[in-house]
């Protein structure tokens, strides 16, 4: 599963080294803070391999960046461990072809597809110079007359109560 985020580079942590059976390897820990919802939350990020430690070296404490990243957990000794593998490092920011899809702008002149039907029409007229007052400033709301005495019938009268 691929993901991407955008925050602030909080923290590095140490460049971690080895050898395994398969060669060397290096891998550093970097903690992201992020916007979540009303709020900033962080994540700790891991990027593995020599070539994405010298990728995140390019960056100081207070830039933002955009990470793209894989999640993966693995299990162990009945604890589970999530680590947040990342794939790429860009400026904040800056657009990725893959993330953004480039749609055709729709010209002026092309004609829509024929389905059969005829094209929908605006059941609403236009507005024309008469339909509004002319004010310029919004109009008052609406405010119906006060009911008085005499719009009531004779039997009620004299009873001015509402119930």
């Amino acid at each position: 599963m691929a993901l991407e985020l955008e925050g602030t580079l909080r923290q590095k942590l140490g460049v971690q080294s080895g050898t395994s059976a398969r060669g060397a390897w290096a891998k550093q820990e970097f903690i992201l803070e992020f916007p979540d919802g009303n709020f900033t939350s962080q994540a700790c990020f891991t990027a593995w391999g020599q070539e994405k430690v010298a990728e995140l070296d390019k960056y100081q404490i207070g830039d933002r960046i955009k990470v793209s990243f894989n999640l993966r957990s693995r299990e162990f000794n009945g604890r589970w461990y999530n680590d947040l593998q990342i794939w790429r490092i860009s400026p904040a920011g800056e657009a990725t072809a893959s993330a953004q899809p480039s749609f055709p702008a729709p010209s002026s002149s092309s004609s829509p597809v024929s389905t059969g039907n005829p094209a929908p029409s605006s059941s609403f007229p236009a507005p024309t110079s008469s339909s509004f007052p002319a004010s310029t400033g919004n109009p008052a709301p609406y405010q119906a007359p006060a009911p008085t005495l005499d719009d009531m019938p004779a039997e009620d009268a004299s009873d001015d109560l509402p119930f």
